[in-house]
């Protein structure tokens, strides 16, 4: 069991993000600073200590797509499901390098579309875009949890967009960027931050695995990671930041990779049957953690609901398990902190644990409320082939579209 003062990240860090409360990581960066200045010329004495060198990953479409910017994902299915029409306006919650936003711009004239993103870099790209669309395109710096008030001020009401999309991925801007810390291909500071500098007080990866104690860090890992060796490798990072910061994306890796046998290394494989890295996970549950991923997107959501108009639609692309589980549960109106896949007995004492409570069951059984969605595909829609074989990197992409009641 982890201690009291631990329950909001272990008592399911899934849950309590999604219950609004927000696990607070920024004071940590003052728990290491001093430590972190002690990371000096010591690359080769770190290679001495690791058990195992992170190898490079083999070479790959994903790989040589590297230099370009952002692949729009799903591409002409997001635009199909929000069928712009002249004089309508929508919202790109995650502007990145604009491609979904300027197939919108492309289909329909005269819409206005509200561009936002947390990232500069991107903010910066629908800047420049938005001179090509005067008057047509508003580029907003901000997270999910801003958006409200950046469209309030931009002097959008409630009730009154069109569409809405929402794209939960990591951009392949800051995946390809060595500096920002995303990737572990390339060696780069292990910072992990959406934001970038533009909130200093905010704490990176390097800050999180070098001042979390060892349960708290298998925690996180399990998680948001979904790492079945959270603990493993947890244990493997308090060992090693004892004799050195850990501060970089290759060390990390390294670090990682040395909790298992050789052989373990390249042993996983992702849906296209490729060879993923032991330490991917990891590096997914850091960056969603870092940058509440989890409990922003569900404030996006709620955004996205209260500034649509009814028969406005909104399309989610999420891309792992975690998010899609948020969204699906969102759109069909359940409560986020119930437990999925009840199996039938687990459903009949929910339902007697509700009938006690004097809360009606008749018509939402198992937690569930009405639904102020009406979906706009029975299932939830995948990348073709073509699409995956042209951006690997969306191979896991799920798309979930539905129209406000």
């Amino acid at each position: 069991m982890l201690p009291q003062n631990l329950c909001h990240l272990c008592k399911c860090l899934f849950l309590s993000k999604l219950k609004l409360n927000s696990v607070n990581v920024a004071g940590l960066a003052r728990r290491i600073r001093s430590s972190s200045e002690k990371l000096s010329d010591s690359e080769s004495e770190e290679q001495t200590v690791q058990k195992c060198e992170t190898e490079e990953l083999p070479q790959n479409t994903e790989n040589s797509n590297s230099g370009r910017l952002h692949v729009p994902v799903m591409l002409e299915e997001v635009v199909n499901c929000l069928s712009p029409q002249p004089g309508q306006r929508f919202l790109d919650m995650t502007f990145g390098a604009g491609g979904h936003t300027a197939a919108l711009l492309e289909r329909a004239r005269d819409i206005t579309v509200y561009a936002l993103d947390r990232d500069p870099t991107a903010h910066s790209l629908a800047q420049q875009l938005a001179a090509s669309y005067p008057n047509q395109l508003q580029p907003l710096l901000g997270r999910f949890s801003q958006s409200e008030a950046l469209l309030i001020s931009s002097g959008v009401e409630p009730g009154t967009l069109d569409g809405v999309l929402l794209d939960a991925g990591c951009s392949s801007m800051q995946l390809d960027t060595p500096e920002r810390g995303f990737s572990l291909q390339k060696d780069g500071p292990l910072d992990m931050r959406m934001d970038h500098d533009r909130c200093p007080g905010m704490a990176t990866a390097a800050d999180v695995v070098n001042a979390l104690d060892r349960r708290a860090l298998a925690a996180v890992l399990s998680a948001y990671g979904e790492e079945r060796h959270a603990r493993r490798i947890a244990s493997a990072i308090v060992q090693a930041r004892s004799i050195y910061p850990i501060t970089s994306t290759r060390q990390l890796a390294s670090i990682v990779a040395g909790a298992f046998p050789a052989s373990a290394l390249y042993a996983r494989k992702d849906l296209l049957q490729r060879p993923v890295h032991v330490a991917t996970k990891t590096f997914q549950g850091l960056r969603i953690f870092v940058n509440d991923e989890l409990h922003e997107l569900l404030i996006g959501l709620k955004t996205a609901e209260k500034f649509l108009r009814p028969g406005g639609r909104l399309v989610a692309l999420s891309f792992h398990s975690l998010e899609d589980r948020i969204i699906k549960r969102f759109l069909h109106g359940i409560d986020m902190t119930e437990k999925h896949n009840l199996g039938s007995k687990q459903k009949i004492r929910q339902a007697l644990k509700n009938a006690s409570r004097g809360e009606d069951t008749q018509g939402s059984p198992c937690g569930k409320s009405n639904s102020k969605w009406i979906s706009l595909q029975k299932k939830v829609l995948t990348p073709q082939a073509k699409d995956i074989q042209t951006n690997p990197r969306g191979r896991s992409a799920k798309l979930r579209a539905a129209i406000k009641l």
